[in-house]
């Protein structure tokens, strides 16, 4: 019986998600839009993706777009469809021949998560059936992908950007080499990829005297004397991230690193592991690390030439990012 019931309901959700989607189609032909979003947002604090593509959002709206979440209206150009995280059935319901689609690819997933559940594979799918071009956040996620034998169609590379009205340099917390150097990290999950052995190993051995470290968010481990926060919206990480000197990321194959680009757009040079595509996001900004016993070395060599460094840091604007974007979806 109660197999049954579950089936029920299952048929029951299925059938009402159905009639949903061909509400949305029927009402798409009597609204307007430009651009469709296919991306199921969560609400803040949450991940860089989430980030990313409200940022987008409100710049391609802000140059006068109209655009759509999860619909496709009778006027949209182009519908930006988002890794996985999409309702595939809805898309392939709502889809209209007219309309350009445009995939947006990071990982790989499964090297990313640092277990093989064969979520690329079916993301290369979705590529094949839906996409009439691919944008990869990072060369390191495009040739990575390549190397798992994924081909994608029409690739081109993007990489992410920040809101500016939320990430910027103003107000900072000016350098001094007279007190505690401030270090600062953060990230959105607790997946041990992303750095929690090298954040303990430095808990252990770091100059306490010399240094003060800030943790915001959520780790699979508890530090003796780096100062956690639990998640923060992005406004607070923002000031959080004007008030220390230098970022630190320990993250393991992470294709774009939103926390990374938003610590660069608030004046922090980094220390980044030697890994994913951070040496492409901080070029010149700072110094990678192979393992955790380099960092103190190279924490004395930035607070020796922390202008220098500082100085280096160039990202991709907001505007700029959303301008490539638009043009690899043909709206302008």
């Amino acid at each position: 019986m109660a197999e049954l019931l579950t089936t029920l309901r299952n048929l029951a959700k299925n059938n009402l998600q159905t009639l949903d989607d061909y509400f949305s189609l029927a009402k798409g032909q009597f609204q307007s839009a430009d651009l469709s979003i296919f991306h199921q947002f969560a609400p803040p604090p949450a991940g860089g993706g989430h980030q990313f593509l409200r940022a987008l959002w409100h710049e391609a709206e802000a140059r006068g777009l109209r655009v759509e979440n999860n619909s496709i209206s009778r006027t949209t150009q182009a519908c930006l469809f988002n890794s996985f995280n999409f309702d595939e059935n809805r898309l392939r319901r709502l889809r209209r021949n007219a309309v350009i689609y445009v995939h947006r690819v990071d990982g790989p997933i499964d090297v990313y998560r640092g277990r093989n559940e064969g979520v690329d594979q079916r993301i290369w799918q979705m590529n094949q059936q839906f996409a009439d071009k691919t944008i990869f956040q990072s060369r390191y996620s495009q040739e990575k992908h390549l190397d798992l034998g994924l081909e994608f169609r029409d690739p081109t590379v993007i990489l992410n950007a920040v809101d500016p009205d939320i990430f910027h340099p103003q107000s900072r917390a000016p350098f001094s080499r007279e007190r505690k150097i401030r270090l600062i990290a953060a990230s959105w999950s607790d997946n041990p990829k992303k750095g929690a052995t090298v954040y303990a190993w430095l808990d252990e051995h770091l100059d306490w005297e010399r240094f003060d470290f800030t943790f915001v968010g959520r780790s699979p481990v508890q530090f003796k004397h780096i100062h956690q926060v639990a998640p923060v919206p992005s406004t607070q990480l923002a000031n959080y991230l004007r008030q220390h000197d230098l970022y630190l990321t320990a993250s393991q194959d992470d294709p774009c690193s939103n926390s990374l680009l938003e610590a660069l757009n608030c004046g922090c040079p980094a220390i980044y592991l030697k890994s994913g595509g951070h040496p492409e996001i901080v070029k010149g900004a700072g110094l990678g690390f192979d393992s955790p016993e380099e960092i103190p070395g190279l924490l004395a060599q930035m607070a020796v030439n922390y202008e220098a460094y500082q100085s280096r840091i160039e990202t991709l604007s907001l505007v700029e990012v959303t301008t490539l974007y638009l043009k690899t979806l043909e709206i302008i």
